[in-house]
């Protein structure tokens, strides 16, 4: 896509990768670009420099903070003194670990972020794997068995656990992100991702004192492999922006070198010395050393090379890091150009996402070919045992039992045809198909024995069985509980029916037949004009439901 004019928005904005790429996008001339850090200083200080630059000129430079990650409100908070607060602890997982509501997204940051500027381009580099997996969930859980051990498991220890779970976080995070692009109608997001070992293997020597290979680190590279395929299946979804994902394999350096006080998490580290030796075995305890050590109060000062959000790092660390066989390195200005490039849509051979697209394995010609074998030697047997099979929840969800169920309902009410579904009295067939399930005890055990109720034509009665797969949830609406899963047999319901029916009828009517060529997807069952319950499902899920495939 054309850069010039375009709206951009660089969340981690402020760190070594986002500041590179702003550099590289000043002199494509972006009407605006918005420069997203974690703290207000951050994203002031990152947009102060990007002023200066030359190529700033007739480009509108905007700071964005907080964590995205969070409810707005709260973003300016640490995630640590959040899970220590019971109210803003419950908020945050009542987000994370209830449905995706309207209220959820209009208070994320993310979302708040997104709606403000309607952004064309998103390019997300913050190193969203460990801002998850640092949380330990490893120690959180320990610490959980720990109190369970003593009877003090209460709400406050189970959710201070539940806070550092890692997938929810994930999952919902790009969730939000996918609802609230499609709804600003961004063009291109584009994730610069990581490997979470810096490409190297799990012999990774580098850890933070933790065992070979480290937890940490393996739950780094798991959430950043699994954030991976979420971008890989948000590609294959309708109405989604392009999506594509770059993923450095090298340790990323540097942004500049210099001398003074050595800080970690922004704060110096405080220069301290020993008072007198002490027993190995107090430290083997656990003890804090109180009164075996003395604050200089001087700070800790050497030469170091800042890597961003990686750190400070001594030369020798550098030295070692960047070693030939070990992490090596990349500059952010090469991961930059690959961001630029991609995005203007030129390709790079870097993008994971597209990588993943030509190494699958999708559907074959084969397949289809044997798949109307399959169907037809299971229709010879059910003709031959004298039995309509029509669904036994395994598949799922229960919705697809649902519908197959009352697909072939309609069926024997209109006698197969399509054209009789799209002219069905909504009334009479509510009254017939309950008439039917009542003398057809073969029928009706086969819905109630998979665990779908039967509401009767009335809406006032049900049947059900001895399992009940669908029940309403917290705060659902009782007509979503129907909808997802029981067999309903209300007249409107068959009005429903009517006007699917009737809607792929006029679809049949527009396309001509074959002789017209290759445009349409229409297959044998629907030249036919019969109702065929998988058939008919399968249209739902494709058109109605929003769920169909767009890359194989």
């Amino acid at each position: 896509m054309d850069i010039r004019g375009s709206r951009i928005l660089l969340l981690g904005g402020s760190g070594l990768v986002g500041m590179a790429l702003a550099r590289q996008l000043l002199p494509l001339k972006p009407a605006r670009v918005v420069i997203s850090g974690l703290t207000q200083e951050e994203a002031e200080g990152g947009v102060a420099e990007l002023r200066r630059d030359p190529d700033a000129e007739g480009v509108e430079i905007v700071p964005e903070w907080g964590d995205i990650f969070l409810p707005h409100d709260l973003k300016d908070r640490r995630r640590r003194e959040i899970v220590g607060d019971p109210q803003a602890r419950a908020r945050i997982l009542d987000d994370l670990l209830g449905p995706l509501s309207e209220e959820v997204v209009e208070r994320s940051t993310l979302g708040r972020i997104i709606s403000r500027h309607r952004p064309e381009v998103i390019v997300d580099t913050i190193n969203t794997a460990t801002a998850f997996a640092y949380q330990n969930a490893f120690d959180s859980a320990a610490a959980l068995r720990e109190k369970a051990r003593g009877g003090a498991a209460d709400l406050d220890a189970v959710e201070t656990h539940l806070a550092t779970m890692y997938l929810p976080q994930l999952i919902r995070h790009v969730q939000l992100a996918l609802e609230v692009m499609t709804r600003a109608k961004t063009r291109v997001y584009l994730k610069v991702g990581t490997a979470g070992t810096g490409g190297m293997g799990l012999n990774i020597p580098f850890t933070h004192s933790e065992e070979r290979p480290s937890r940490m680190l393996l739950a780094k590279s798991s959430i950043a492999g699994a954030h991976t395929l979420l971008l890989y299946l948000m590609a294959r979804t309708p109405g989604a922006p392009t999506v594509k994902e770059i993923k450095p394999t090298a340790a990323i350096s540097w942004k500049h070198i210099g001398f003074g006080d050595v800080r970690r998490g922004g704060r110096p580290i405080p220069r301290v010395d020993a008072v007198a030796p002490v027993p190995v075995g107090e430290l083997l305890t656990g003890s804090d050393g109180e009164g075996c050590w003395r604050d200089t109060g001087e700070p800790l000062t050497g030469v170091y090379v800042d890597s961003g959000e990686n750190g400070l790092f001594s030369p020798p660390e550098f030295e070692t890091l960047t070693a030939l066989g070990l992490m090596e390195f990349i500059t952010p200005e090469e991961i930059a150009q690959d961001v630029v490039r991609e995005i203007r849509g030129s390709p790079t051979g870097r993008d994971v996402v597209a990588a993943l697209d030509s190494a699958t394995s999708g559907p074959t010609y084969r397949a289809g070919v044997l798949r109307q074998s399959a169907i037809a030697r299971m229709e010879e047997l059910q003709e031959e045992h004298g039995m309509e099979s029509v669904a036994y929840e395994m598949l799922g969800p229960p919705r697809l039992s649902k519908l197959l169920f009352e697909a072939a309902i309609l069926g024997r009410l209109t006698g197969g045809a399509l054209d009789a579904a799209a002219m069905v009295d909504p009334r009479v067939a509510a009254e017939r198909a309950e008439a039917l399930l009542q003398g057809d005890a073969e029928l009706r055990t086969s819905i109630l024995s998979i665990g779908l109720p039967v509401l009767l034509s009335d809406g006032e009665r049900v049947l059900r069985g001895a399992e009940v797969k669908v029940t309403p949830e917290r705060d659902e609406p009782w007509e979503r509980t129907v909808e997802n899963g029981w067999v309903d047999l209300r007249p409107e319901n068959w009005e429903r029916w009517r006007a699917r029916a009737a809607a792929i009828c006029a679809k049949l009517d527009g396309c001509g037949d074959a002789a017209v060529g290759s445009r349409w997807d229409v297959e044998p069952w629907e030249r036919a004009r019969r109702i065929r319950p998988g058939a008919l499902a399968a249209w739902i899920f494709r058109h109605e439901d929003r769920g169909e495939r767009i890359k194989r």
